[in-house]
C-alpha cells in the first residue's frame, strides 16, 4: 500500500471514523501507536509500522498528524468530524485570512455565511496559494477573505492548530469579502 493510501486511511480513522477499526480514541483525540497498528491489520488487512506512520507524520506536507511528545500517541491536527478537543487557545488572528473554496458554492456562501459543515471548525489559511490549493479540491476554485481580527475584537473565538491552520465556529456573511 502507498504512502498517499496509508495517509488517508490514517485521515479516516484519525479524524472521522475510529470504529472503522474499533480504534480507542480519547476525548483529545489521541490513540495509541501500537493499537492503531494492531487494529489496522486485524480489521483492515492493513500493515503499518511505527517507521511508517512516522514517515507520514513527518512528511505529510500539511502536517495533518502529530504524534505525543512520548512517542506512544497520533492524533489529527484538525478536521474532525466526530467531537473532539484538541485543548486549542484563543488566539488573536491576522487583519485577514482566507478561505478556499469551489465557486459554484460562492452564492450560497454569500446568503448564508460559512458553516463548519461536517467538520468541527472552518478551516482559514494565512496565504492566499494555500486557500487556492484548497479551493482547487472542490473545483473552481475562488478565494475568499475574512475579517478575521475585526471578527475576533466582536466576540468570535479564533484558535491556531498544531499546523498553522486556524479555526473558527462559524463566519456571517458580514465578515466575508472578495476582491
Amino acid at each position: 500500500m502507498n504512502v498517499v493510501k496509508i495517509s488517508k486511511f490514517l485521515s479516516l480513522v484519525l479524524r472521522h471514523h475510529p470504529e472503522t477499526i474499533y480504534l480507542y480514541m480519547d476525548k483529545n483525540g489521541w490513540v495509541y501507536i501500537d493499537e492503531l497498528i494492531q487494529n489496522a491489520v486485524r480489521y483492515k488487512n492493513i500493515v503499518l509500522s511505527y517507521d511508517l506512520i512516522k514517515y507520514i507524520v513527518d512528511t505529510n506536507d500539511k502536517k495533518r498528524y502529530i504524534i505525543s511528545d512520548d512517542g506512544k500517541k497520533i492524533r489529527a491536527n484538525q478536521g474532525h468530524s466526530i467531537d473532539v478537543d484538541l485543548k486549542l487557545e484563543n488566539k488573536i488572528p491576522p487583519d485577514i485570512l482566507y478561505h478556499g473554496t469551489a465557486s459554484r458554492f460562492y452564492d450560497s456562501i454569500m446568503k448564508n455565511g460559512l458553516k463548519p459543515m461536517n467538520r468541527q471548525y472552518i478551516h482559514l489559511s494565512q496565504d492566499k496559494e494555500t486557500a487556492l490549493i484548497v479551493g482547487k479540491r472542490h473545483g473552481e476554485p475562488i478565494i475568499l477573505n475574512i475579517k478575521s481580527k475585526l471578527m475576533h475584537d466582536e466576540g468570535y473565538k479564533y484558535y491556531l492548530s498544531d499546523n498553522n491552520i486556524w479555526l473558527v465556529n462559524s463566519i456571517p456573511v458580514k465578515y466575508i469579502f472578495t476582491e
